[in-house]
């Protein structure tokens, strides 16, 4: 029999390790309730309680039954213990002191000593537990009957009977006819029974014998409502009521009076009793189960109430670190974003053919004029610098955001100045009938000078914009200063070729660095958050083995099970934005390998493989690609400075600006609604002329309102007008008036 309730062992031993995980006090009852029903999860013994206030004769039916005066009988209250009635041989008590003294003796005298009240009512603290065996035929079935202390007595005894009625496989309650259910004996049967699942109760009511017939019939009708208004769960075709008259029963039982037994009521409510147990015993758990249910309700709220505020402060912390890394994360791919354009522009102007393109020409003529130096320092260095702080820029951001490692400047040096050594010179040095032999500045350095340095720098610009075939050139005879000119000219594409070499090496190990740089650590989890996420860890794993083994025994729960709280994995990883090696056209060949290729390739025909030089530098305006490269800049430093801002204040770190896409639902929610209104008139004027200003309705979104902002700069922008003092003048006031109206509406 022991073999058929180890089965409920997973489930006991899943209902101690909740009362672990709640840390509860010992003495407390719900601690004390677990144990007594884990302890009868695995008792094979069908427990049968007697219950009740104290002179109602609990112990005098228990003799009655047993057909001896087993237990104590007395006109005072006298149970003051537990007492367990178990099949035995013979007659003979056990008694088990809390310090774990044993004391075995044969009847059952040894109770008037452990088992009563004291002259003050006072049960002994010293005894754990106490045992009387009998030679029944009933307890031999394995039965076990329990004898309990009258409630409505004594806090301490109510507490123990408490703890041992969730032990108990049915329990009959005891009644006095005379004064039927009381207040407290229905309190007792709401709170002490039916609110902890205890359902399988009957009840016998005692010294019906006392009244007057008139009396035993309206008593009767009252039993009747009381045990209709209980639904007992008892099998089909069995009441729930029953009546003893105790005393004349035991009497008849100790003479052997048949009839008297049976007219005591007795017969009956035994013979009743045995065919209750009979069809309980195969299957206890219809029984115990329900004490299990209302005990595992109590448990799985108070862990739920220990869950929830962890699994909350965890998640507000997995927010805000999620949040902060998001930002982050957006801050790493616009800074790279910025970073990439930076260099790739750099890079495309560092190509030599770009190179050739723009500078070859006013370097050749500074060369031959004897201000190369001077070219140098006011172009050459000043548009590479310009590129140059472009790129670094973005790198000293990701320092002040993510205050990784500290970025180095990028300096591209440049070559030594060209020399050139003049050919000899010939005779005829005066001969100007050269085709396109133009004065256009002063004399020559290296020994050169009058009309023939003239010639020489008239030369270099008719070499270059006069494209010659090779088979025209090998016929043609040169003159002298068209050949120093084209010696002029290949100086200064050795020149730009190792300049453009340098440059796009340095400039690859540059991007590599930044790589360094435009990245951030996750930071370590605070060791109070880590011990919390175990304890929750804990916490969620009991309650959903608790919640499983109440499934496999069919007991249904309205909480689902706890999804496991993720571990935090952003300790000790960093996050850097994937670069996007930047693919160079076929067209442009900017590689170091092929720039040397190209330039061995064009050193017999260097003049020929130029191409034009620019026109005649002026002030242009801006191309709209020129102006829209700048507003993704702009747009980029102002998402950017947005996000410091918010990194600075975590409470706004899940609020979003106009143009901000930290929370993509709040961007969505805030685009569909209208702002909130001022409080006072002024600001209302300030709005609406905002609007006005902008051209939207006044209940437009914020995402309208960042479109026509982007629409009027992209319009207005002061650049477009650099050629044309008056418009641009008109440009800045309007984008003033711009700016201010954004301002207004991104604030409100």
């Amino acid at each position: 029999m022991q073999q058929q309730y180890e089965g409920y062992k997973d489930l006991a031993d899943s209902l101690k390790s909740a009362s672990t995980l709640l840390n509860l006090e010992r003495k407390s009852q719900l601690h004390q309730d677990i144990i007594t029903i884990c302890n009868h999860l695995v008792n094979p013994s069908f427990r049968i309680a007697v219950f009740g206030p104290f002179n109602h004769g609990k112990s005098t039916l228990l003799n009655a039954m047993l057909g001896n005066r087993t237990l104590p009988i007395d006109l005072i209250p006298t149970t003051g213990a537990a007492i367990t009635v178990k099949y035995g041989s013979d007659v003979r008590t056990r008694i088990m002191l809390v310090d774990g003294t044993e004391i075995y003796r044969s009847g059952t005298e040894v109770l008037q000593q452990f088992a009563i009240l004291d002259g003050n009512r006072q049960m002994r603290k010293d005894v754990a537990s106490v045992e009387v065996f009998c030679p029944h035929p009933f307890l031999e079935t394995g039965v076990e009957f329990l004898d309990l202390p009258g409630t409505n007595d004594r806090d301490e005894q109510d507490n123990l009977i408490q703890e041992q009625l969730l032990s108990t496989d049915l329990v009959i309650q005891l009644l006095d006819a005379r004064k039927l259910m009381t207040l407290g004996e229905r309190e007792n049967l709401r709170d002490w029974l039916l609110d902890r699942g205890i359902k399988t109760v009957i009840f016998v009511a005692n010294f019906m014998n006392l009244l007057e017939p008139d009396e035993q019939k309206q008593v009767q009708n009252r039993l009747l409502f009381v045990a209709e208004s209980f639904r007992a769960e008892l099998p089909p075709g069995f009441s729930n009521l029953y009546r003893v008259d105790a005393l004349p029963a035991l009497r008849a039982r100790l003479k052997g009076d048949v009839a008297a037994a049976n007219s005591s009521g007795l017969a009956a409510f035994e013979t009743a009793l045995q065919h209750i147990v009979e069809i309980f015993q195969p299957n206890r758990g219809i029984v115990r189960l329900p004490r299990v249910q209302a005990i595992a309700s109590q448990i799985q709220l108070s862990l739920t109430a220990k869950i929830d505020p962890i699994a909350l402060e965890i998640k507000s912390f997995d927010d805000k670190q999620n949040t902060k890394i998001e930002i982050k994360q957006k801050a790493a791919n616009l800074i790279y974003k910025g970073f990439a354009s930076s260099v790739r522009e750099l890079r495309d102007w560092l190509a030599l053919p770009n190179l050739l393109t723009k500078y070859q020409a006013d370097a050749a003529v500074a060369l031959a004029e004897n201000k190369f130096k001077t070219w140098q320092t006011n172009t050459l260095k000043k548009d590479l610098n310009e590129l140059q702080l472009a790129a670094m820029k973005w790198l000293y951001q990701a320092y002040e955001f993510f205050q990784e490692e500290r970025p180095q400047d990028l300096l591209i040096p440049f070559p030594s100045e060209p020399q050139v050594t003049l050919p000899p010179k010939s005779s005829n040095t005066d001969d100007l009938s050269e085709p396109g032999s133009i004065a256009v500045g002063g004399g020559i350095g290296w020994l050169l000078g009058g009309p023939v340095g003239a010639a020489v720098v008239g030369s270099i610009s008719y070499l270059l914009n006069k494209n010659i075939q090779k088979q025209d050139e090998q016929l043609a005879k040169e003159s002298y200063h068209q050949e120093v000119a084209k010696l002029c000219i290949t100086a200064i594409e050795d020149y730009l070729s190792i300049f453009s070499s340098q440059g796009l090496s340095l400039l690859t190990e540059y991007e590599q660095k930044a790589e360094k740089v435009i990245c951030f650590e996750f930071s370590q989890e605070p060791l109070e958050i880590t011990n919390k996420r175990e304890k929750l860890q804990q916490l969620q794993n009991g309650f959903n083995h608790l919640l499983r083994e109440l499934e496999k025994v069919k007991i249904l729960s309205n909480h689902q099970v706890y999804k496991e709280i993720p571990t935090y994995s952003n300790t000790n990883r960093k996050y850097s934005p994937q670069p996007e090696r930047v693919q160079t056209s076929p067209k442009k060949d900017t590689s170091v390998k092929q720039q040397q290729e190209n330039t061995a390739k064009n050193s017999e025909t260097r003049v020929e493989s130029v191409s034009p030089p620019p026109p005649p530098k002026a002030s242009p305006s801006p191309r709209p690609e020129e102006l829209e490269a700048k507003f993704r800049d702009w747009e980029l430093n102002e998402e950017i400075a947005r996000m410091k801002a918010e990194m600075r204040s975590p409470k706004a770190c899940r609020q979003t600006s106009p143009g901000s896409q930290t929370s993509k639902q709040q961007n969505a929610t805030q685009s569909n609604k209208a702002p909130n209104q001022p409080k006072t008139q002024t600001q209302k004027d300030k709005i609406t002329r905002a609007y006005s200003i902008l051209g939207l309705q006044t209940n437009a979104s914020q995402t309208e309102v960042k479109q026509a902002y982007r629409t009027l700069v992209k319009k207005w922008h002061p650049d477009l007008f650099v050629n044309q003092p008056q418009l641009q003048k008109q440009a800045q006031e309007k984008m003033h008036l711009v700016n201010d109206a954004y301002t207004i509406l991104s604030e409100k």
